[in-house]
């Protein structure tokens, strides 16, 4: 078990490597290109994991989610041509609650 604190980078590694034991594929830091007149511009846009080109995994470092962080996970989502199904539910992995209650 990891104590809080750590950066983002270290909780992404812990992750890759359990996903890694479980023989999940998966993308780590997937750029995601600005579609700009039709010309494809690297503007530093990242999906912090991609699982089986399906799941994307937006790490956070916080106490609590903040309300930016749900609009900063769907331009990540709508640049990456992913859908969001707004029936699931994303959980903090400390205490299980729902998105945006935090810990």
């Amino acid at each position: 078990m990891l104590d809080p604190g750590l950066l983002e980078s270290a909780y992404e590694e812990c992750l890759c490597y359990e996903l890694d034991l479980r023989g999940l594929r998966y993308e780590r830091q997937k750029p995601l290109p600005v579609v700009y007149k039709d010309v494809h511009l690297d503007a530093g846009y990242r999906l912090d994991v991609l699982v089986d080109n399906l799941v994307v995994l937006e790490l956070k470092a916080v106490e609590a989610l903040l309300p930016i962080h749900e609009p900063q996970l769907l331009t990540c989502l709508k640049l990456g041509g992913q859908r969001w199904d707004r029936s699931s539910t994303t959980t903090c992995w400390r205490c299980g609650m729902a998105s945006g209650g935090g810990c």
